[in-house]
């Protein structure tokens, strides 16, 4: 891109209904390129897995899960260097345009906190029925697992049909992520985003098993009578019972 006009957050959406996506180099370089695998990695939402230890820490709540609270701080944990990377692709031109797409509402968050402080999370973009994970991070052991467990119950309750991981990696093969060549993940996503979906929809809880306050955690009996509606909005935190039977019910 050197030499061109400054990357617009609306450039980058358009990008991505393309298949396309930025990356930089390294986290000082000043420019960007675009990327669109040969092959390429996605969570089928239907059939994500969930390793049993990793259940237990889900049900436990032992971390504080929100989403939205803490985008740039998310971003920037993804972009420190770790024990496996010393380097990051996440430049300040990465950080400048999604912070725009959080702010117009297409960039989202899921962060992790043991006892008040963050210690993990993930962020990704939101299109349509597609959600694109771009980076994650962790402090502590299993932080950004919680969080990707967690993403996956909300994009479900809101409708999305498409997880985008960019690549497979060891890491996400255990949780069920598969590689599909460029076309059928190109038919894929143009199905996806041109439905809707909701980041931050109402999760609902049918009489007489829930309220806004203090939700069941037992399986929607199906009626059409709500009590009560919790939003799953900027902050909302779902337990971690509620989430595992929401993947449950439709994997």
């Amino acid at each position: 891109m050197h030499g061109s006009p400054p990357l617009t957050p609306e450039i980058v959406l358009r990008a991505y209904a393309e298949g396309i996506f930025p990356m930089a180099e390294r986290r000082g370089d000043t420019e960007l390129f675009w990327v669109s695998p040969e092959r390429r990695g996605i969570i089928p939402l239907d059939a994500f897995h969930i390793p049993k230890r990793l259940k237990r820490t889900v049900r436990s709540d032992r971390f504080s899960v929100t989403t939205d609270l803490s985008f740039v701080d998310v971003m920037m944990g993804c972009a420190a260097p770790a024990p496996d990377r010393d380097e990051s692709w996440i430049n300040a031109e990465i950080l400048r345009l999604y912070t725009a797409l959080h702010a117009s509402g297409y960039a989202h968050s899921v962060e992790t906190r043991l006892d008040g402080k963050l210690v993990g999370g993930l962020y990704g973009v939101a299109l349509g029925a597609a959600f694109f994970g771009e980076s994650m991070f962790s402090r502590e052991t299993d932080a950004s697992k919680v969080a990707l467990v967690h993403l996956v119950a909300r994009l479900k309750a809101g409708g999305f049909e498409l997880l985008d991981t960019q690549f497979l990696t060891a890491h996400l093969a255990r949780f069920g992520t598969i590689e599909i060549p460029r076309d059928d993940y190109l038919s894929r996503l143009r199905k996806a985003i041109a439905r809707p979906a909701f980041w931050s929809a109402p999760v609902y809880w049918s009489a007489p098993s829930g309220s806004s306050t203090a939700p069941s955690l037992s399986v929607e009996s199906g009626d059409l009578t709500l009590t009560g509606a919790r939003d799953a909005t900027a902050g909302a935190a779902w337990p971690g019972a509620l989430v595992l039977q929401k993947i449950a019910q439709t994997s």
